[in-house]
């Protein structure tokens, strides 16, 4: 055997025995879908302080649109839905994490998190912006310098908020949605950053409170997330939004939730 020809067998047989190794990482980021048809059960991370989009009822169940949507999609895959409450800042860390095998939690896609976790189309519609009192002038961006704002950390309406924020804004970040709308109602911001429904839902609870629309943030409508490299599982799930996109469906659980029809929503 030649020299070069022992180099190009050698090659080869190293090609070929990264390849084998390689098989089975790339079967297993493929496995969520096998294991969820498997066990007869599905995980879904929803949230439990962001109405309408998932809440608790009087009857301390999770309901709001995201929650019938996680019911949608466990329904058409036939399988039992095991629901995970979480807050904005766990909910890429739990798919990460393999606690959840989706994410159906008032997510927006940004090529931040497409770096970490998938998507699937969209679902719902959603919005973002500062509201405040009457009496407070918010027209332009450069009218939130001096302003003390109230926002949940880690969601899209605080990046959104850093981007558009002027020097000498007085951004106030808590953990979760309800310390957020709580710290506006009590007085300790001046205005708050947060999706309208969460608005609408705090105006309807404190009718005294006169909070108003201000300034857009950004039109962020949400999608699903499914952990990195589970290709199988997210076009399942793409498929189930279709149909209930061509179903009408989208747009029922859309008008049930959010007063207005899901609309034409990104694939």
């Amino acid at each position: 055997m030649t020299p070069l020809r022992s180099l190009v067998d050698r090659a080869l047989a190293a090609a070929a025995a990264v390849a084998l190794a390689a098989a089975p990482a790339v079967a297993a980021a493929q496995a969520a879908l096998d294991h969820i048809l498997a066990r007869k059960s599905i995980s879904i991370a929803i949230p439990t302080d962001f109405p309408p989009y998932g809440f608790l009822g009087k009857d301390s169940k999770p309901q709001g649109l995201d929650v019938d949507m996680a019911r949608l999609v466990a329904s058409k895959l036939g399988v039992e839905l095991v629901l995970v409450p979480v807050t904005s800042p766990d909910r890429i860390p739990y798919l990460q994490a393999r606690k959840a095998d989706l994410v159906i939690s008032t997510l927006g896609r940004t090529p931040e998190r497409e770096k970490a976790i998938d998507f699937t189309a969209a679902y719902s519609p959603f919005f973002h912006a500062v509201f405040g009192p009457k009496h407070l002038v918010v027209n332009t961006r450069a009218d939130l310098a001096g302003r003390s704002i109230a926002v949940t950390r880690a969601t899209l309406e605080d990046q959104a908020l850093t981007k558009l924020a002027p020097s000498g804004t007085d951004i106030r970040r808590f953990e979760d949605n309800d310390a957020t709308v709580a710290a506006f109602v009590a007085g300790r911001t001046q205005l708050i950053a947060t999706g309208a429904s969460v608005a609408g839902n705090m105006k309807a609870r404190n009718p005294t409170l006169d909070a108003q629309y201000k300034l857009l943030l950004e039109e962020s409508p949400n999608f699903i997330g499914v952990a990195k490299g589970e290709d199988r599982l997210r076009t399942r799930v793409d498929g189930i939004i279709a149909d209930a996109r061509r179903s009408g469906e989208l747009d029922r659980l859309a008008a049930k939730w959010l007063g207005r029809p899901a609309g034409d929503l990104p694939r």
